[in-house]
């Protein structure tokens, strides 16, 4: 199966020609053509969730948003229909209180922070596995720490299926040496399938020696047939302020 993780850049009318309204025909021609089985979004207006849903009829499309009152952006997740079963869907929240809507940790961006988890069964080879997608606060780095601690913590202690495989995708913030992947060393059963991808923020192609901040985990028997980036770009537009980071696994 193809897994992408994709940090679509929020709708903000701050980019010029790199507004979302004017990247979303690319966007949209860009999926369609690479086929992705599973697409992991960070930073997703309700408005371009309705988007996404189009831009892929064959998906299920699932996520809420992280505000207190579910708006805002959302951790989205879109699998193939006739591929994926879905077992169980949560939202939970970054914070000391995971399922009050809206909470933060103490320290962080004004922004909530969540990860929408999903347990999947793929009807291709009848296994179950169980996928998180989140978006690691911008400023702090100690809360990027306890966050990603959180994060993996819940997924070493489920009680429901915990023995099948994982995958854990998302944009960090934190570059491959940073102190926040360091809380893998207390995990290692977690491996980097996306190591060594190399620059992923890009800012619109002003920081061709940007560091890779977008990553893609993996727990259990998985194996890596191939990695990309997609770099691909349309008349001066880019696909994000990121690119996707696609790995074929098996």
């Amino acid at each position: 199966m193809k897994l992408v993780t994709y940090n679509i850049r929020v709708d903000c009318k701050r980019d010029g020609e790199n507004n979302y309204e004017f990247r979303s025909p690319f966007i949209e021609e860009t999926l369609r053509a690479k086929d992705p089985d599973i697409v992991c979004f960070q930073e997703v207006l309700p408005h371009v969730a309705v988007d996404i849903r189009h831009m892929l009829p064959a998906h299920t499309v699932i996520g809420i948003g992280r505000g207190a009152e579910l708006d805002g952006e959302q951790m989205t997740v879109a699998f193939k229909k006739d591929r994926f079963d879905l077992i169980e869907m949560r939202t939970y929240w970054l914070s000391e209180t995971p399922f009050l809507p809206g909470t933060r940790y103490e320290g962080q961006s004004h922004c909530p922070r969540c990860a929408t988890e999903a347990l999947l069964r793929d009807t291709v080879s009848g296994k179950v596995f169980r996928l998180t997608n989140t978006h690691l606060d911008h400023v702090s780095e100690e809360v990027r720490v306890i966050s990603l601690r959180q994060v993996l913590t819940r997924l070493e202690n489920t009680e429901f299926f915990p023995d099948v495989p994982m995958l854990l995708c998302g944009d960090f913030n934190a570059a491959p040496g940073g102190r926040e992947l360091s809380v893998f060393s207390s995990f290692p059963a977690w491996t980097d399938l996306t190591k060594d991808m190399g620059c992923t923020f890009h800012d619109y192609g002003r920081r061709p020696d940007g560091e890779q901040i977008d990553y893609i985990f993996g727990k259990g028997s998985w194996n890596i047939l191939s990695r990309e980036k997609w770099t691909d770009t349309k008349g001066g537009l880019y696909l994000s302020d990121h690119y996707p980071v696609a790995v074929e696994l098996e």
